[in-house]
């Protein structure tokens, strides 16, 4: 197959699950990250556990790893993986964000990428909708691939400010 098409169409251009079938099975792995910016009173009041909700970041946590076991129900296409470790760590970053970092992993022929990204969205969209009534402006911003191992394409570990489309 060329690699310069889209390997979820086939020769008609009609949507395809991709065949992994022949594909080695190595070990894989991806990270991925999302940053939820709040008013520094609410990120003080989640980190103080003062939120009357309960405690935000674990519930966030639970999401994420849900989010991630289950991308294959939500995402057109995916594979469904038994993923062997999902880890979500949400941390402050300065006075106005919490950082979520998702990596996931699992022995297969297809990477994890969705899987940690879904992960990390679903955390930030908990957090959000757990403090939505006392912040609604905050922000989900840098939903992103940070890091992947595994596979035919091999590792890729996204640049220091990296913002364009290119690899690397």
């Amino acid at each position: 197959m060329s690699e310069d098409r889209f390997t979820h169409l086939d020769d008609q251009g009609q949507a395809q699950m991709v065949d992994v079938t022949e594909k080695a099975v190595t070990q894989r792995t991806a990270v991925a990250q999302a940053r939820v910016r709040m008013r520094p009173e609410t990120l003080a009041m989640i980190l103080d556990q003062r939120h009357p909700k309960g405690d935000v970041l674990a519930t966030a946590r639970i999401a994420g790893i849900q989010a991630a076991k289950k991308t294959w129900d939500l995402i057109p296409l995916c594979h469904p993986l038994l993923l062997t470790k999902v880890n979500v760590n949400i941390e402050p970053e300065g006075e106005d964000a919490l950082r979520i970092e998702v990596l996931c992993k699992l022995s297969g022929t297809t990477g994890v990428e969705m899987e940690a990204l879904t992960g990390a969205s679903v955390a930030a969209l908990t957090l959000y909708d757990m403090c939505k009534a006392v912040d609604r402006g905050m922000v989900i911003e840098t939903v992103c691939l940070l890091e992947k191992a595994g596979g035919r394409s091999g590792h890729y570990r996204r640049a220091s400010g990296h913002t364009d489309n290119s690899e690397g």
